[in-house]
């Protein structure tokens, strides 16, 4: 097939999140009745890199959450991020970017758990983050009444640039910035939730009383 790699080209491009490439073979057999095997995907892709690469173009093609992405490249962060909190219409609350913090370095997390920590009820921020997908339910714990689990999902591996979990920052090596997308100030609301970080990079967390429920914001 001479254009395969264009016809994978396009497939990563207009794909809203990240695109593996059990994908690519589902959807290049489906329209050319053809199968790919996944080493000759693989080839394609890494020439597509190899390609993005260059410093004339400003996105690459990143490996992120077991599959393949174009981004924007580090050079042009600031001014992407700019653009986006602009035009964020659906940006998280405070109360469920504490929430999400937690959860994300915590996994897996249960209710009761989560409010432990923050001192406060989280029904609502955990209702929210589920409607975006942002976390998912993982199971459910071994303590009283079996309670349901909590991690996060594919798309916050892909909204962050995570391959996985394991390439969250550790809290020692952030270096705190206003307002970032996301990440920065959430690891600031940690260290502000009475947490504490171990010579590991690994959390500690300060056990605190309950207090009064969170008000729910607007939606």
């Amino acid at each position: 097939m001479e254009n395969l790699k264009q016809n994978i080209e396009a497939l990563i491009f207009t794909a809203e999140q990240s695109v593996t490439t059990k994908d690519i073979q589902t959807a290049l057999k489906a329209v050319y009745g053809e199968e790919f095997s996944e080493v000759e995907i693989r080839n394609e892709i890494n020439s597509l890199t190899e390609k993005y690469a260059n410093d004339d173009f400003a996105f690459e093609l990143a490996e992120i959450a077991g599959g393949f992405k174009f981004l924007s490249k580090k050079n042009y962060y600031a001014v992407v991020n700019t653009l986006l909190q602009i035009n964020s219409k659906k940006r998280l609350t405070t109360a469920a970017l504490e929430t999400l913090a937690i959860i994300s370095y915590k996994q897996p997390i249960s209710k009761p758990e989560i409010e432990n920590i923050r001192g406060v009820n989280c029904d609502y921020s955990i209702q929210k983050l589920l409607e975006k997908d942002l976390i998912v339910i993982t199971g459910k714990g071994d303590g009283p009444g079996k309670p349901i689990l909590y991690g996060i999902s594919k798309t916050f591996l892909d909204h962050f640039g995570l391959k996985s979990a394991r390439d969250l920052p550790k809290l020692k090596d952030v270096q705190l910035s206003d307002n970032e997308i996301g990440m920065p100030a959430e690891l600031n609301i940690l260290e502000e939730e009475n947490l504490t970080v171990n010579e590991n990079g690994e959390i500690n967390v300060n056990e605190k009383p309950a207090s009064n429920e969170e008000q729910s914001p607007q939606a």
